[in-house]
């Protein structure tokens, strides 16, 4: 059996609900499902009752974007608990960083002759958090791009003409308030940050030595030479091997769920492994990360 640890709702830049997510994994006969929802965990209480009532394990999750050096990363948090105080903080701060940065680029789409309303947005995202993917949908629905491709290439991707930075934490910090959150740190979809993989050895590295747990292994576009490597790098270090399909719906309508016909298919036997990991964390007295110290060979 599969499960699909990475998937994406109404609460940040997915089109399905909690509930359709669920339905659509019951139906899959998926083992598990988590809803890691960019910086937020607003739809998992939605998530797990429906996982209730359709007989899917529901994994509380978020994914997180933090940098390192000269990487933007995007970090998963599974099983945390979505009523810590720490994690609410801390998502609070990349919330408010998120909406000053989307007045930011509706600024400057408005200097390149570009109108985009606040009330537009909140009447594409109807809820959660909003961000670039919807901004790009309104530039659809104007007629100003064809997809959302060419959204982010024309004007919202680094270094075009409407992006903005916005606050976020350092890897470090973020994988320390999962820790503190009872939850377990995996780098999401390591292959996309170089696809030759010749950044990631010593990036990996550091990052274990910040705390890392895992590793987003299987996933749509990592190859099965890549997932090789991400491997015997998850073992070299004794990291969870995770997966999942990244599902945005039909914002990324070629990602499908895990377990279907051209999708990937991460392994059941990763919740065990997921749940013993956390177990692990929660376990340390201190309740911060620990940072490990890995040798030269």
């Amino acid at each position: 059996m599969c499960v699909d640890l990475h998937t994406h709702s109404i609460f940040s830049d997915g089109t399905a609900t909690p509930e359709e997510l669920v339905q659509m994994a019951a139906l899959l006969k998926l083992a598990g499902l988590a809803l890691t929802d960019h910086d937020t965990m607003e739809g998992y209480e939605r998530a797990a009752a429906a996982g209730r009532q359709y007989g899917v394990e529901i994994i509380p999750g978020l994914e997180v974007s933090c940098t390192h050096g000269e990487f933007s990363l995007h970090i998963l948090g599974y099983l945390v608990n979505p009523d810590h105080h720490i994690l609410r903080e801390k998502l609070l701060l990349i919330q408010n960083g998120r909406q000053q940065r989307n007045r930011k680029i509706v600024e400057r789409l408005a200097e390149l002759g570009i109108a985009i309303t606040d009330a537009e947005l909140r009447m594409l995202s109807t809820c959660g958090q909003t961000g670039r993917p919807h901004i790009a949908r309104l530039l659809m629905s104007k007629k100003i791009v064809p997809d959302i491709n060419s959204a982010f290439r024309r004007y919202l991707g680094k270094g075009k003409p409407a992006y903005a930075e916005r606050f976020s934490f350092t890897a470090a910090e973020t994988i320390a308030f999962i820790h503190q959150a009872g939850g377990v740190a995996v780098l999401a979809h390591p292959g996309k940050l170089d696809p030759a993989m010749r950044a990631q050895p010593r990036l990996i590295r550091e990052l274990v030595e910040r705390g890392l747990d895992g590793l987003e292994i299987y996933y749509p576009s990592h190859p099965r030479k890549m997932q090789r490597k991400l491997h015997r790098l998850a073992e070299q270090y004794d990291l969870l091997k995770t997966g999942g399909s990244d599902y945005h719906g039909g914002n990324r309508p070629n990602n499908g769920l895990a377990g279907g016909s051209k999708s990937v298919c991460p392994p059941d036997t990763i919740m065990e492994e997921l749940h013993a990991r956390v177990q692990n964390i929660r376990g340390n007295r201190c309740g911060h990360t620990e940072i490990r110290k890995i040798s030269a060979n």
